[in-house]
């Protein structure tokens, strides 16, 4: 007879899966992970648009991917196109667009839906994480950043107008590295 509390392995839950871990396509529609685009790095999971006001962001996340990418940091932009159509294009003129217009030289995942019914299994995740207010739940707009650590924890959410570069951001990004 088992004690109170101990499990046959029969019953014992399988290992719960990080972020990290979770199925997701590049924007070329290839099956890949989070961890397998970018290693053991941190990381800043955006919904991005290419016709967005928000959408000069990019050189403030193309900044981040270049001061912090040699310290084992990715930013990880994930189009969306659910704010008033705002991301429009096929994936090649995404990649085209962020390469030529803003130089994105960090991953770009295939376009999802952020939020709704056929919200992305990466973005059920991430949307669960409160903001600096407390506040989860719904992405508000383009352009919401998820801070994920190296162990694929979310530990920081920033709004759509949190610049890239702003201090919160830094500092978050620097505690993780």
């Amino acid at each position: 007879m088992l004690s109170a509390g101990v499990k046959l392995d029969s019953e014992v839950a399988s290992p719960l899966v990080t972020i990290r871990e979770i199925p997701v396509k590049t924007l070329a529609d290839e099956p890949t992970t989070l961890a397998d685009l970018a290693g053991d790095k941190a990381l800043l999971v955006v919904n991005v648009a290419s016709k967005c006001g928000l959408t000069p962001q990019y050189t403030g996340l193309v900044e981040l991917q270049q001061t912090y990418g040699p310290r084992g940091f990715s930013v990880i932009g994930v189009p969306c196109n659910e704010f008033m159509g705002q991301e429009p294009g096929t994936a090649e003129e995404i990649a085209e667009f962020c390469s030529t217009t803003y130089g994105v030289d960090f991953p770009l995942l295939e376009k999802v839906d952020v939020n709704g019914d056929a919200r992305s299994p990466l973005y059920t995740e991430l949307t669960q994480t409160a903001d600096a207010e407390g506040e989860a739940g719904d992405i508000q707009w383009n352009f919401e950043k998820f801070l994920v650590d190296r162990d694929g924890k979310v530990v920081g959410r920033f709004r759509p107008r949190t610049e890239p570069k702003d201090p919160a951001v830094i500092s978050a990004i620097e505690a993780v590295l």
